[in-house]
């Protein structure tokens, strides 16, 4: 397959993502799915190329509205070969040549474009400061007052590409074996310096290639989201709850520190995930795992087992600010509710799953926002309005844990820790007073 045909395979990409009200990787998935003439090896370029465009959106449409320009797919990739591949006029329209299974001729306006774009590169003296690093503007005032004047730093890890992080499964692998098993693959991998569990690959292999997927001996999960689930100190025989389990990869790693052993309940509102969520649960050879869908956070069940649970966790729908690095399209195609709806939802997914805590037990908050008023605003509005709980440091929670960007709470941002950014917090429930022993009659 030659590089015309890797950009004209990427222009038809690029446009499905933009017409479809999807997350990137799940177009991405489907389109191979459906486009068996693109052979194995070039998958990877073809994906690689898109995200690289995703990274750049805000910039490259900078510079095309400078040049008074459509904002296109294609102009986006002309302007990118030329910015960002340091590509010259002629090399670009050698590749837009019209050859079959390649880009269409270019224009006379396209051409224009490329005299225009010579000689530049893709940052610019006069781009504003969150064009430059990527922020859209429904972020921005709140990652300005999260970061203070660590906002470039901040914001520009975010512009990396996502390591491949792996979690052993501690039912079925040991982790030191795992990390010669990939070792002996060629990967280059390496213990995570973080989670107990986790094992870091520095590149993005084939997942076919990692044969310890299909039989549940290692899973794919972020370093950070790990982190969440040693949070919540579940210990074996204990009764949890995940209460927004989502694809259930929290789940996952929790019932496993119970070493199979108490019950968990993962909860959703979205029962097919649930159902994809039992499937993974199988594979893990985890048997201590039940799937409740909820029609609401609300939901009757909440009810009718109030006060039942040593530990719930609550992942909390949120805007995801924290996985751009992962997702970068997540911060111009806002697919759910928008920050206004979700802040009233976090706070009520939050007050319902608080009533399942027994006298004793954990609420952990969790999202994976890196803005406060997601995070700590959420948990201080909660603790004010329900004074049975306290907030517990995650000193006392996870002492092995260090340099979290919050002195009580777990906080982990990519350029402090090379990690999605995640946050979480330890609540606890008051203990039942002891009763007063009945006074002895003389």
């Amino acid at each position: 397959m030659s590089f015309a045909a890797i950009l004209q395979a990427t222009l038809d990409l690029t446009e499905e993502v933009d017409a479809v009200a999807r997350p990137a990787d799940a177009v991405v998935s489907d389109f191979f799915r459906t486009r068996r003439d693109i052979p194995a090896p070039q998958r990877g370029p073809i994906s690689e190329l898109l995200y690289i465009l995703l990274r750049h959106h805000a910039r490259l449409g900078w510079w095309l509205k400078r040049h008074g320009r459509p904002d296109t797919p294609r102009n986006r990739l002309l302007a990118w070969l030329v910015l960002g591949a340091g590509k010259t006029r002629d090399q670009v329209q050698a590749l837009f040549s019209g050859v079959k299974f390649g880009p269409a001729l270019l224009t006379d306006q396209e051409r224009a474009l490329l005299v225009k774009l010579q000689g530049a590169r893709i940052d610019h003296p006069s781009m504003p400061e969150d064009v430059r690093y990527e922020c859209p503007e429904w972020g921005a005032e709140g990652l300005h007052r999260r970061f203070g004047e660590d906002f470039p730093q901040e914001m520009a890890a975010m512009l990396t590409p996502a390591p491949l992080d792996l979690r052993v499964n501690p039912i079925k692998a040991d982790r030191v074996e795992m990390l010669s098993a990939l070792r002996a693959l060629g990967l280059p991998a390496e213990l995570s310096p973080l989670s107990p569990y986790g094992i870091r690959v520095n590149e993005r292999p084939a997942l076919n290639r990692l044969p310890m997927l299909k039989t549940g001996e290692l899973e794919i999960q972020d370093e950070g989201s790990q982190l969440v689930a040693v949070v919540v100190d579940a210990k074996p025989g204990e009764r949890v709850v995940d209460f927004c389990a989502g694809a259930g990869g929290k789940t996952l790693a929790i019932a496993a520190q119970m070493k199979n052993k108490g019950h968990v309940i993962a909860c959703d509102v979205l029962e097919n995930r649930l159902k994809r969520a039992a499937e993974r649960f199988r594979r893990a050879g985890l048997h201590n795992i039940e799937t409740r869908p909820l029609a609401s956070e609300t939901d009757r069940w909440v009810k009718r087992h109030k006060g039942g649970f040593d530990r719930v966790l609550v992942d909390a729908p949120c805007s995801g600010t924290g996985t751009w690095r992962r997702n970068p399209d997540a911060r111009w195609r806002v697919l759910g509710p928008g920050l206004d709806a979700l802040l009233p939802l976090q706070a009520s997914i939050l007050a319902s799953a608080a009533r399942l805590v027994k006298p004793g037990g954990r609420l952990v908050y969790a999202t994976c926002s890196l803005l406060a008023e997601e995070n700590e605003e959420q948990v201080a509005a909660f603790l004010a309005a329900h004074p049975a709980f306290r907030m517990v440091p995650l000193s006392e929670v996870a002492p092995q844990i260090t340099g979290s960007a919050h002195p009580d709470y777990l906080a982990l941002t990519p350029a402090r820790h090379d990690t999605d950014g995640f946050f979480a917090a330890v609540l606890e429930r008051e203990a039942a007073p002891i009763p007063e022993a009945a006074p002895i009659p003389e």
